[in-house]
């Protein structure tokens, strides 16, 4: 049995103390720090620090073999940090006074390597730029860009942001939160963070009255300004990931897409969601299509080696991105560029109008590559009177989908503003598989509008990479909200977060002048 070196200090960071294990492999020595801040470690409150040194160094005892310095933080506010968790705010502080920690410490050899999932990721986006002695980092499953964590095309995405950071808010102080399913339905909004927390709550608040990318929120560190394009210039190399249907698909693709030199890094997507899980009952499983099916569960020490000289190959290839290619069940590695051929599909001939009733919002299931529940089999098409379900022809030969899907509407309303929302699926013998979904409201991409004149919306689908057999079929699904993840579009123009009314609307979409359009190897 191995045995290692393992210890716990309170570092103190702006006067409040933050837990911290350190975890040293059993030789004498210096060693690279493979670095970790962790909030969602509430099950260590009330646990004694040394038990939670024990648990923490087994949980990281492959790191440890393999000659690595390990160090994870409590957030401030979590497990047994002190402090109140406000989410994001005290990252940039908290994470660079950690540094400074380390480069104090005798085991220390002049090697930081930043690791994290999902909101572990986020912490060290918002430490950028990166010192000279970051060598090299594994970021999974998070977007840098604050404003996509929360918002879609002016939609709040209430079933991610909204819900996790009602969880997120003090956990450790344990105040009473009234918060159900339905509280994202107040009137007004801005209400919010009183109602359900009891006290205003600045950051959200503010976010809650900054719908667009381009207001002024976003560019102040409660908006995320320090994470924005944190990868864009980055030296050292990054091993990305995410899946087809996590939460920050298009998000992460982003980030590659705007690296300045991306040749040291590689991006690896996976056919699952946010935590490369699979809904066995209403999902499909795909053959080998969990990261660690394909590639071990060691991939990441592996991918450390390589960057510190350990090993002469990664893991995988650099500047390019390895997928899954879904319904083909193949793994693929190349530059994931735009592909030149493109398939339109027009909607229709006729002309279809519907009630949308906010009071009464329809919703679909499964968040796809933008909300939590990745993709699930839809309802039965034309589930509700405000929903339009069609379906294209059926495909003559196999056609592989890659890229950016598309879509253009030709619509109408007989209010000043009202919201549009696009749902793609696939037709399988089991039913109908989600792919993607988006959506907008006329205000958002017109800025003005005036009832019952055609408008065209355009509709941009992240990133997918799957294969429509021959004889299958899309369905696209048409609607005027998704209440089950985006908060509900009131029908009135202005600030959604301050309207205190609701109106139904009359929408109208002209099938014929509608379409989408397919980018296809």
């Amino acid at each position: 049995m191995i045995k290692y070196h393992t210890y716990y200090e309170y570092v103190e960071s702006d006067g409040v103390k933050l837990f911290t294990c350190i975890m040293l492999p059993e030789k004498e020595g210096k060693f690279p720090v493979v670095l970790v801040r962790a909030p969602y470690v509430d099950v260590f409150e009330n646990e004694d620090e040394n038990d939670v040194v024990v648990e923490c160094a087994a949980q990281n005892k492959k790191w440890l073999k393999n000659g690595y310095a390990v160090v994870v933080q409590h957030c401030r506010g979590r497990g047994k940090s002190e402090g109140d968790c406000v989410p994001y705010i005290n990252e940039r502080k908290d994470g660079l006074n950690l540094l400074d920690f380390i480069r104090k410490q005798p085991f220390y050899n002049g090697t930081i390597l930043l690791k994290g999932r999902s909101y572990l990721a986020s912490v060290w986006y918002t430490i950028a730029p990166y010192a000279d002695d970051i060598k090299g980092a594994i970021l999974l499953n998070q977007d840098s860009e604050r404003y996509n964590i929360c918002y879609r095309n002016g939609f709040l995405k209430k079933a991610l942001h909204g819900n996790w950071y009602v969880g997120m808010y003090k956990k450790k102080s344990h105040i009473k939160k009234n918060h159900t399913t339905d509280s994202f339905n107040l009137l007004p909004l801005l209400s919010f963070t009183k109602t359900v927390f009891g006290e205003s709550v600045p950051d959200f608040d503010n976010m809650l009255k900054s719908p667009n990318p381009n207001d002024e929120f976003w560019k102040t560190p409660d908006g995320g300004v320090e994470a924005k394009d944190a990868m864009k210039n980055v030296k050292f190399p990054v091993l990305f990931e995410t899946a087809f249907y996590d939460i920050y698909t298009g998000g992460v693709f982003d980030m590659w897409n705007k690296m300045e030199d991306k040749s040291k890094s590689a991006l690896v997507v996976s056919p699952y969601d946010h935590g490369d899980r699979v809904n066995l009952d209403e999902g499909i499983e795909f053959p080998c299509g969990k990261r660690c099916e394909k590639f071990g569960e060691d991939y990441d020490v592996w991918w450390f080696d390589y960057v510190l000289g350990k090993r002469s190959e990664p893991p995988f290839k650099q500047g390019e991105v390895t997928y899954y290619r879904l319904f083909e069940n193949v793994w693929k590695t190349d530059t994931f560029k735009k592909e030149e051929n493109e398939i339109k599909l027009t909607l229709g001939n006729d002309e279809i109008t519907y009630v949308y009733n906010p009071f009464d919002p329809p919703s679909f299931k499964g968040g796809l590559s933008c909300n939590f529940g990745g993709s699930v089999f839809q309802e039965a098409p034309n589930s509700r009177y405000d929903i339009i379900s069609i379906y294209t022809e059926k495909f003559e030969k196999d056609t592989f989908v890659k890229g950016k899907m598309k879509a253009k509407l030709n619509v109408k309303s007989d209010c000043e503003d009202t919201c549009f929302y696009v749902r793609i699926s696939i037709e399988k013998e089991k039913g109908d598989y989600g792919l993607r979904d988006d959506i907008t409201s006329i205000i958002y991409q017109k800025g003005n509008y005036t009832p019952n004149e055609y408008v065209d919306l355009d509709f941009s689908f992240d990133e997918h990479a799957f294969l429509i057999k021959k004889g299958e079929r899309l369905r696209i699904d048409i609607s005027s909200a998704d209440n089950a993840h985006y908060v509900r579009h009131t029908n009135n123009k202005g600030l959604y977060s301050t309207q205190t009314t609701a109106r139904v609307a009359h929408n109208t979409v002209n099938l014929k002048d509608s379409f989408i359009v397919l980018s296809i190897e």
